[in-house]
């Protein structure tokens, strides 16, 4: 299965979309032109992105693809020699490692590791910076999946992967409206308004819609569309319990609460992680297991 960014082909959220005014269509699809300027996906990145679309993938052939990129490779074999494993001796086989990780867990490492490479090469573009969006998004990720193994949530495996890709609509907006995001940012510095309504009150749409209606055109699990649209609300009633977009809310809160915003002129979240955490009926040891494994990855982003 190949994932491209076509514009082609229609799915759940374009009905969302049709109700947006003729304006924020404009908007709309001028952004998401800049999907094409992104480099196109890697084998391995293609290869995971068909994981999520149940897509069978055995241990051997993600094996064969990481062997056959050596930074990523390497980094794989960074992370699981790291004090997150604890192993005593050292990892040197991408198989053995592999088999250790297990296959969800790979899946997220290589994804955030192979998607950050591809986002930081759009550094030129000014007032962007990749290096805050990177960890913000493997952040999000790593609280969102910790959290759905706690709370019934609908379509938890996809948790981490909403987490990683919820705010992608932020930088096709930088990539392709570099005068409405100055007028986004000047609003939001010099008001008390939220960033969604500033977006909003410049484009006629968000970059939670954006986000989602690029996760439809690389043809992501549907839930994984709906939780990304929501996740700064209102929430949509779920069957399974909780709504993903809920989870995805509440660990963005409690990230940006740790003082990881998307981007350096973004305002932290107030209040303190324990407290955002604690209605939620998890165990507290989820911030130490949060703490522990974004380390273990930021560390790999150099």
């Amino acid at each position: 299965m190949e994932f491209d960014s076509s514009l082609a082909g229609a799915g759940p959220i374009s009905k969302r979309v049709e109700t947006i005014t003729l304006s924020a269509s404009h908007y709309q699809d001028k952004a998401l032109r800049s999907l094409g300027k992104l480099p196109p996906f890697s084998p391995i990145l293609n290869k995971l992105m068909g994981t999520l679309a149940d897509e069978d993938v055995s241990f051997g052939e993600l094996a064969d693809l990481i062997e056959k990129d050596t930074v990523l490779a390497g980094n794989v074999l960074r992370m699981v020699n790291s004090a997150l494993y604890g192993r005593r001796g050292t990892i040197n086989s991408v198989r053995h490692a592999v088999s250790l990780i297990g296959l969800s867990k790979l899946r997220n490492v290589t994804m955030s590791l192979s998607l950050a490479r591809m986002w930081s090469s759009q550094t030129a573009v000014k007032g962007w910076f990749p290096a805050p969006f990177n960890q913000h998004s493997v952040a999000c990720a790593i609280l969102a999946d910790l959290l759905a193994t706690e709370m019934p949530v609908d379509y938890p495996e996809g948790a981490f992967t909403a987490g990683l890709l919820g705010n992608i609509g932020m930088m096709l907006i930088a990539l392709s409206l570099p005068e409405e995001r100055n007028m986004i940012q000047e609003n939001y510095t010099t008001t008390s308004a939220s960033l969604t309504d500033c977006e909003r009150t410049v484009l006629q749409l968000t970059h939670a819609e954006l986000s989602a209606e690029g996760l439809r055109h690389w043809n992501l699990p549907a839930p994984i569309q709906t939780a990304v649209l929501h996740h700064h609300g209102p929430h949509p009633d779920s069957e399974g319990g909780i709504a993903m977009s809920f989870v995805l809310e509440q660990a963005d809160r409690i990230v940006q609460q740790h003082g990881i915003v998307v981007q350096p002129w973004l305002r932290p979240a107030e209040g303190v992680p324990a407290e955002t955490l604690s209605p939620l009926g998890v165990s507290n040891r989820i911030l130490e297991s949060f703490q522990t494994e974004f380390e273990s990855i930021r560390a790999l982003f150099g």
